[in-house]
């Protein structure tokens, strides 16, 4: 029995492959147009700040976030610029969101009340940007409440309290195309947005595309258009395609050393309830990541790994810490890397790859991988990254992200729906 060496786990995150990413959905906008570049959930697992400074440099003229303490931590990292947070409870650090310049998103009456409140003791008018539920019905105002809101924050605006900067609503359905209920919220959108305008309101920006709708659906991009998931190189649902049809390149690769390597001979129990079962004299070898460090459970006897530039499956159950793999014949020296997911283009598995093991999507995959694991960012820094960064929301060709394709090459892969996630 050999014990192993070298690191345990990495997930590599490839800033120039994000960066070409983010030049990539630029060029499918029109000029009026600006990239939010969604960094929720440190960055879908990929880092938050490192992501979101290599997408300002690379042209996102906004950043968004779910919770304002990721919002607060970007300006307390000392990154600037617009930056959007939109789902707030109550109680939560409205001043501070003043304070730090932050847009704030509104969607009922009571939210309205507590950062006006919260104006008033900073002495300064809050940034709120109103959001419409036009379908997707999870936050957001409902059309029948929408003029009592409208009505309410251009009080707000009047009394000193607030400025509209926005008004917005999210897809459900902008991955599955064709869907109904994409031209039902589209044209919802554009009536609630008539009402909002008609009674005074002048939205800085205007906007509902997630990651599916800026690949696919141009006339939803109004002023700006939201990339979660996209930014990351993944593609929202296998219907809409892979991510090299968009000129995007997955960003995160996870691999760990094998940290053990072993003989057993035919009919040898592995892991767990003894749920797989050698069927011959073979070797084993041990992974040391498992479902505490967000690999799925549920691809226990699927998940892909790469060894040894063979493709390999997760052999019986993912514990806490560790899985197996069967290596057949092969004898690699333990430290020698297993790679879990990456772009695909060097024989390695996608996360989209092990979302369908796991019958999931590949945000979840992603997002999932835990802080055991170190993030490991590579290419943070280019030239001509300075006169990315003052491109600010003009649009601009591929041409930088073909550049930058011999750090990167070029794949992609697809996976199950995300089920309208940006």
């Amino acid at each position: 029995m050999q014990t192993s060496a070298g690191p345990r786990a990495r997930a590599e995150v490839d800033l120039a492959a994000l960066r070409g990413n983010v030049r990539a959905l630029r060029s499918r906008m029109g000029a009026g147009t600006a990239l939010m570049a969604v960094v929720k959930s440190d960055a879908y697992g990929h880092g938050m700040l490192p992501v979101a400074r290599a997408a300002r440099a690379a042209g996102a003229a906004w950043l968004g976030t779910a919770t304002p303490h990721e919002a607060l931590a970007l300006r307390a990292a000392g990154i600037g610029g617009r930056v959007m947070c939109w789902l707030w409870t109550p109680g939560d650090p409205w001043r501070a969101g003043i304070e730090a310049d932050l847009d704030m998103s509104v969607s009922g009456r009571w939210a309205l009340r507590e950062v006006t409140a919260a104006a008033r003791e900073a002495g300064r008018p809050a940034r709120i940007q109103l959001k419409a539920d036009t379908g997707l019905g999870r936050n957001g105002c409902q059309p029948a409440d929408w003029p009592e809101l409208v009505g309410a924050a251009l009080a707000a605006r009047d009394a000193g309290l607030v400025e509209v900067t926005g008004l917005w609503s999210h897809f459900a359905c902008a991955d599955e195309p064709g869907h109904p209920s994409i031209a039902g919220q589209l044209d919802l959108f554009h009536e609630m947005l008539a009402y909002a305008e008609k009674e005074g309101v002048e939205p800085e920006v205007r906007h509902i595309a997630n990651s599916a709708a800026t690949l696919t659906l141009p006339e939803s991009h109004f002023d700006l258009a939201r990339a979660g998931i996209a930014l990351y190189g993944l593609s929202p649902s296998p219907e809409i395609g892979v991510p090299a049809d968009f000129g995007l390149r997955p960003v995160m690769t996870l691999s760990a050393s094998v940290a053990l390597v072993k003989r057993v001979p035919a009919g040898h129990g592995v892991s767990y309830g003894h749920q797989y079962v050698t069927p011959e004299e073979t070797t084993l070898g041990l992974i040391p990541l498992g479902y505490a460090d967000g690999i799925p459970r549920h691809a226990s006897d699927r998940g892909p790994v790469l060894v040894g530039g063979v493709r390999r499956r997760v052999a019986g159950r993912v514990a806490m810490d560790q899985f197996v793999v069967d290596l057949g014949g092969d004898t690699p020296e333990p430290g020698e890397s297993a790679v879990l997911f990456g772009p695909g283009d060097r024989g390695e598995p996608t996360a989209e790859d092990w979302a369908r093991a796991a019958d999931t999507i590949a945000y979840e995959i992603v997002t999932r991988i835990g802080a055991r694991v170190p993030r490991v960012h590579v290419n943070e820094s280019r030239a001509g990254d300075e006169n990315e960064r003052r491109a600010g929301d003009e649009n601009e060709s591929c041409a930088g992200y073909e550049n930058e394709r011999a750090e990167s090459g070029q794949s992609g892969g697809s996976g199950q729906r995300g089920q309208g996630a940006d």
